[in-house]
């Protein structure tokens, strides 16, 4: 058994919960620094890189719940009005749940795939960054496919150990790997932690745009 195969010790109760509260807390920093990013218009591209988006497929969903968001403060407000203190923990509530909601659309806008010098980052909204370089990468290729509902991020694919970073259920590009490596996943294992991979699948809104900066630099 090699380094990068050895199982790592199943993490207690303290330590999943004090990484449960980093968590959200990096995820809270992380949706005003993307509203800053996006006022500022400043994506979170490498110099000499270029940013690809994948939030086409899932962006009239986020604009629906950031309305209904808007419109339901106003309306709990007016329906608890009598009520003081039912009423400023609604507002508050309401103010929050719709911050989160505008920061987790900037995230997906202002932290987008890169493909630059340097390799691939494949991301995704407000935790999801893992990076590739291009000693790690064998090859690049267009590949849509539809995974089924609610399928792990890591799976067995044919007998590849594969990271598959969807968006609504799809990814268009695979990457292939020179050699098994490790990637971290946000969270503790078994779900989130530190992964061995051989192939990495990712959606991006223009696959074949991204395909020919990767022909600029592989």
């Amino acid at each position: 058994m090699t380094a990068l195969d050895a199982p790592s010790a199943a993490p207690t109760f303290r330590a999943r919960a004090g990484s449960l509260a980093m968590r959200a807390l990096r995820v809270e920093l992380r949706i005003y620094a993307s509203i800053a990013r996006a006022i500022a218009r400043r994506p979170a591209v490498a110099p000499g890189a270029a940013g690809f988006g994948y939030h086409a497929p899932i962006l009239t969903i986020l604009i629906v719940f950031i309305v209904l968001s808007a419109v339901e403060i106003p309306i709990l407000d007016l329906i608890f009005r009598d009520i003081v203190p039912v009423r400023i923990a609604l507002l508050v509530l309401g103010i929050w749940g719709l911050t989160w909601m505008i920061g987790l659309l900037c995230a997906m806008l202002m932290r987008p795939h890169t493909v630059g010098p340097d390799g691939i980052r494949v991301r995704e909204g407000l935790e999801i960054d893992v990076p590739l370089s291009w000693d790690d990468i064998a090859s690049v290729e267009l590949a849509r496919r539809v995974d089924e509902e609610k399928a792990p991020r890591i799976a067995d694919d044919g007998g590849v150990p594969t990271l598959a970073v969807r968006i609504a259920n799809e990814t268009s590009i695979l990457i292939v790997l020179e050699r098994p490596t490790a990637v971290t996943l946000p969270g503790l294992a078994p779900k989130g932690g530190r992964h061995v991979v051989e192939r990495v699948r990712l959606w991006a809104d223009d696959p074949k745009a991204l395909m020919r900066e990767v022909a600029r630099h592989i």
